[in-house]
Protein backbone atom coordinates (compact mmCIF):
# COMPACT_ATOMS: atom_id res chain seq x y z
CA UNK A 1 0.00 0.00 0.00
CA UNK A 2 1.42 3.31 -1.05
CA UNK A 3 2.30 6.01 1.58
CA UNK A 4 -0.35 7.76 0.15
CA UNK A 5 -3.18 5.38 0.95
CA UNK A 6 -2.19 4.58 4.17
CA UNK A 7 -2.55 8.63 5.14
CA UNK A 8 -6.15 8.75 3.48
CA UNK A 9 -6.92 5.24 5.51
CA UNK A 10 -5.89 6.86 8.93
CA UNK A 11 -8.08 10.44 8.49
CA UNK A 12 -11.21 8.51 7.42
CA UNK A 13 -10.80 6.02 10.25
CA UNK A 14 -10.28 9.12 12.46
CA UNK A 15 -13.09 10.72 11.07
CA UNK A 16 -14.70 7.81 11.94
CA UNK A 17 -14.06 7.81 15.18
CA UNK A 18 -14.76 11.41 16.15
CA UNK A 19 -18.39 10.92 14.68
CA UNK A 20 -18.90 8.04 16.46
CA UNK A 21 -18.01 9.66 19.37
CA UNK A 22 -20.29 12.52 18.22
CA UNK A 23 -23.03 10.54 17.95
CA UNK A 24 -22.74 9.10 21.55
CA UNK A 25 -22.62 12.51 22.88
CA UNK A 26 -25.85 13.38 21.09
CA UNK A 27 -27.79 10.07 22.05
CA UNK A 28 -26.89 10.64 25.93
CA UNK A 29 -28.17 14.04 25.43
CA UNK A 30 -31.78 12.57 23.29
CA UNK A 31 -31.80 10.07 26.07
CA UNK A 32 -31.96 12.12 28.73
CA UNK A 33 -35.03 15.10 27.63
CA UNK A 34 -36.70 11.89 25.90
CA UNK A 35 -38.57 11.92 23.15
CA UNK A 36 -41.27 14.58 23.60
CA UNK A 37 -38.59 17.09 23.76
CA UNK A 38 -36.64 15.53 20.72
CA UNK A 39 -36.38 19.84 19.30
CA UNK A 40 -34.78 20.45 22.41
CA UNK A 41 -31.99 18.70 21.74
CA UNK A 42 -30.17 20.61 19.23
CA UNK A 43 -29.71 23.06 21.17
CA UNK A 44 -28.85 21.16 24.49
CA UNK A 45 -26.37 19.60 21.94
CA UNK A 46 -24.55 22.86 20.96
CA UNK A 47 -24.68 24.30 24.32
CA UNK A 48 -22.72 21.29 26.02
CA UNK A 49 -19.78 21.00 23.32
CA UNK A 50 -18.99 24.20 24.17
CA UNK A 51 -16.35 24.94 21.89
CA UNK A 52 -15.81 21.67 20.13
CA UNK A 53 -17.13 21.10 16.57
CA UNK A 54 -16.42 17.62 17.33
CA UNK A 55 -19.02 16.73 19.56
CA UNK A 56 -21.76 18.40 16.77
CA UNK A 57 -22.37 14.88 14.35
CA UNK A 58 -23.09 17.30 11.10
CA UNK A 59 -20.89 19.72 12.32
CA UNK A 60 -17.93 19.12 9.00
CA UNK A 61 -16.90 22.57 9.40
CA UNK A 62 -16.87 23.00 5.31
CA UNK A 63 -18.84 23.06 3.00
CA UNK A 64 -21.11 20.06 1.82
CA UNK A 65 -19.19 18.98 -1.26
CA UNK A 66 -22.88 18.23 -3.42
CA UNK A 67 -23.58 22.32 -1.86
CA UNK A 68 -19.99 23.11 -3.81
CA UNK A 69 -20.03 21.60 -6.90
CA UNK A 70 -23.80 22.85 -7.54
CA UNK A 71 -23.23 26.23 -7.03
CA UNK A 72 -20.20 25.89 -9.10
CA UNK A 73 -22.30 24.48 -12.18
CA UNK A 74 -25.27 26.77 -11.95
CA UNK A 75 -24.52 29.98 -11.84
CA UNK A 76 -24.47 33.06 -11.47
CA UNK A 77 -26.28 33.41 -8.44
CA UNK A 78 -28.50 36.37 -6.76
CA UNK A 79 -31.19 37.62 -4.71
CA UNK A 80 -32.17 36.84 -1.68
CA UNK A 81 -31.16 33.09 -0.30
CA UNK A 82 -32.58 31.52 2.94
CA UNK A 83 -30.31 28.71 4.67
CA UNK A 84 -32.25 26.02 6.60
CA UNK A 85 -30.79 24.47 9.63
CA UNK A 86 -28.01 26.86 9.42
CA UNK A 87 -25.88 25.15 12.21
CA UNK A 88 -21.87 26.63 12.25
CA UNK A 89 -22.92 28.17 9.33
CA UNK A 90 -20.46 27.03 6.68
CA UNK A 91 -22.67 26.42 3.66
CA UNK A 92 -24.52 29.57 4.66
CA UNK A 93 -20.91 31.39 4.17
CA UNK A 94 -20.71 29.54 0.41
CA UNK A 95 -24.32 31.00 -0.48
CA UNK A 96 -22.96 34.45 0.42
CA UNK A 97 -19.67 33.98 -1.57
CA UNK A 98 -21.92 32.74 -4.43
CA UNK A 99 -23.51 36.21 -4.70
CA UNK A 100 -27.46 35.67 -2.59
CA UNK A 101 -28.15 37.59 -0.02
CA UNK A 102 -28.52 35.55 2.68
CA UNK A 103 -30.76 34.82 5.85
CA UNK A 104 -29.90 31.81 7.52
CA UNK A 105 -31.07 30.02 10.72
CA UNK A 106 -31.30 27.61 12.95
CA UNK A 107 -33.86 26.41 16.11
CA UNK A 108 -30.29 26.44 18.19
CA UNK A 109 -29.89 30.17 19.69
CA UNK A 110 -25.77 28.45 20.86
CA UNK A 111 -25.43 27.32 17.23
CA UNK A 112 -26.45 31.14 16.16
CA UNK A 113 -23.99 32.51 18.44
CA UNK A 114 -21.34 30.45 17.28
CA UNK A 115 -22.45 30.93 13.31
CA UNK A 116 -21.85 34.51 14.08
CA UNK A 117 -18.58 34.69 15.46
CA UNK A 118 -16.84 32.38 12.85
CA UNK A 119 -18.04 34.45 9.89
CA UNK A 120 -18.35 37.90 11.41
CA UNK A 121 -16.48 39.31 8.28
CA UNK A 122 -19.63 37.61 6.07
CA UNK A 123 -22.77 39.50 5.10
CA UNK A 124 -24.82 36.80 6.57
CA UNK A 125 -28.02 37.82 8.70
CA UNK A 126 -27.88 34.41 11.47
CA UNK A 127 -31.33 34.01 13.41
CA UNK A 128 -32.96 32.16 15.79
CA UNK A 129 -35.75 30.74 14.25
CA UNK A 130 -37.99 27.33 14.26
CA UNK A 131 -38.65 25.54 10.67
CA UNK A 132 -42.46 24.62 11.95
CA UNK A 133 -42.79 28.16 13.28
CA UNK A 134 -40.94 30.41 11.04
CA UNK A 135 -41.68 34.47 10.70
CA UNK A 136 -44.47 35.43 8.70
CA UNK A 137 -42.30 37.80 6.19
CA UNK A 138 -40.62 34.91 5.21
CA UNK A 139 -43.64 33.89 3.14
CA UNK A 140 -43.12 33.78 -0.34
CA UNK A 141 -39.76 36.33 0.29
CA UNK A 142 -37.24 34.19 -1.11
CA UNK A 143 -35.34 33.62 -4.56
CA UNK A 144 -33.47 30.53 -3.55
CA UNK A 145 -34.11 28.70 -0.27
CA UNK A 146 -31.04 25.37 0.06
CA UNK A 147 -32.55 22.66 2.99
CA UNK A 148 -28.94 20.07 3.89
CA UNK A 149 -29.75 17.56 6.55
CA UNK A 150 -32.36 19.11 8.08
CA UNK A 151 -35.22 17.07 7.15
CA UNK A 152 -33.31 13.98 7.63
CA UNK A 153 -32.78 15.10 11.53
CA UNK A 154 -36.58 15.19 12.28
CA UNK A 155 -38.28 12.21 13.22
CA UNK A 156 -41.00 11.07 10.71
CA UNK A 157 -43.57 12.16 12.27
CA UNK A 158 -42.40 15.50 13.19
CA UNK A 159 -40.97 16.40 9.33
CA UNK A 160 -44.22 15.66 8.17
CA UNK A 161 -45.16 18.91 9.09
CA UNK A 162 -42.28 20.82 7.61
CA UNK A 163 -42.89 20.62 4.01
CA UNK A 164 -45.63 23.15 3.92
CA UNK A 165 -43.41 25.67 5.74
CA UNK A 166 -40.57 24.73 3.28
CA UNK A 167 -42.65 25.78 0.03
CA UNK A 168 -43.93 28.89 1.66
CA UNK A 169 -40.72 30.52 1.87
CA UNK A 170 -40.17 30.82 -2.16
CA UNK A 171 -41.72 33.45 -4.01
CA UNK A 172 -43.38 32.49 -7.43
CA UNK A 173 -40.06 31.67 -9.58
CA UNK A 174 -37.86 30.52 -6.96
CA UNK A 175 -35.85 27.44 -6.42
CA UNK A 176 -35.17 25.29 -3.26
CA UNK A 177 -31.89 22.92 -3.44
CA UNK A 178 -32.64 19.93 -1.23
CA UNK A 179 -29.78 17.33 0.08
CA UNK A 180 -30.37 14.07 2.14
CA UNK A 181 -29.84 10.73 2.89
CA UNK A 182 -31.80 8.71 0.68
CA UNK A 183 -33.70 5.36 1.27
CA UNK A 184 -35.67 3.07 -0.75
CA UNK A 185 -39.69 4.22 -0.82
CA UNK A 186 -40.23 0.67 0.82
CA UNK A 187 -37.44 0.93 3.62
CA UNK A 188 -37.74 1.89 7.13
CA UNK A 189 -37.29 5.25 8.23
CA UNK A 190 -34.77 3.97 10.91
CA UNK A 191 -32.54 6.87 12.46
CA UNK A 192 -31.32 9.33 13.75
CA UNK A 193 -30.50 10.31 11.22
CA UNK A 194 -33.78 9.25 9.19
CA UNK A 195 -33.11 9.03 5.30
CA UNK A 196 -35.53 10.57 3.18
CA UNK A 197 -37.03 8.12 0.51
CA UNK A 198 -38.19 9.83 -2.89
CA UNK A 199 -41.86 9.35 -2.23
CA UNK A 200 -41.35 11.22 1.00
CA UNK A 201 -39.96 14.15 -0.48
CA UNK A 202 -42.70 14.43 -2.41
CA UNK A 203 -44.20 16.49 -0.26
CA UNK A 204 -42.79 19.59 -1.64
CA UNK A 205 -45.01 19.10 -4.70
CA UNK A 206 -48.08 18.28 -2.58
CA UNK A 207 -47.26 21.98 -0.53
CA UNK A 208 -47.01 23.34 -4.35
CA UNK A 209 -43.56 23.03 -6.02
CA UNK A 210 -42.88 21.14 -9.24
CA UNK A 211 -39.84 18.75 -8.62
CA UNK A 212 -37.32 19.79 -11.43
CA UNK A 213 -34.61 17.18 -10.92
CA UNK A 214 -33.65 14.81 -8.77
CA UNK A 215 -30.28 13.17 -8.75
CA UNK A 216 -28.74 10.11 -6.63
CA UNK A 217 -25.40 10.06 -5.33
CA UNK A 218 -23.15 8.19 -2.81
CA UNK A 219 -20.72 9.72 -0.18
CA UNK A 220 -18.05 7.56 1.34
CA UNK A 221 -16.61 8.62 4.21
CA UNK A 222 -15.94 4.86 6.12
CA UNK A 223 -19.38 3.69 5.04
CA UNK A 224 -20.87 4.12 1.89
CA UNK A 225 -24.51 6.44 1.84
CA UNK A 226 -26.84 7.03 -0.64
CA UNK A 227 -28.29 10.75 -1.29
CA UNK A 228 -30.77 12.55 -3.38
CA UNK A 229 -30.13 15.89 -4.54
CA UNK A 230 -33.40 17.48 -5.39
CA UNK A 231 -34.13 20.82 -7.26
CA UNK A 232 -37.56 22.54 -6.78
CA UNK A 233 -39.24 25.45 -8.41
CA UNK A 234 -42.39 27.15 -7.29
CA UNK A 235 -44.58 28.40 -10.48
CA UNK A 236 -45.71 31.55 -11.13
CA UNK A 237 -49.55 31.98 -10.72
Amino acid sequence: MSGKRIAQSEKVRAAAQSRQKAREHASAIQQRLGRERFVETFDALYQSAGNDASLIPWADLEVHPALRGWLAANGPHRGRALEVGCGLGDNARALSEAGYDVTAFDISPHAVQWARRRWKERPVKFITANLLDAPAEWRNAFDFVHETYTLQSLPVEIRAGAFAPLASFLKPGGRMLVICRARANDAPASGPPWPLSEAELNGLAEAGLIRQSLERFIIEGGTTVPHFLSIWHKPVR
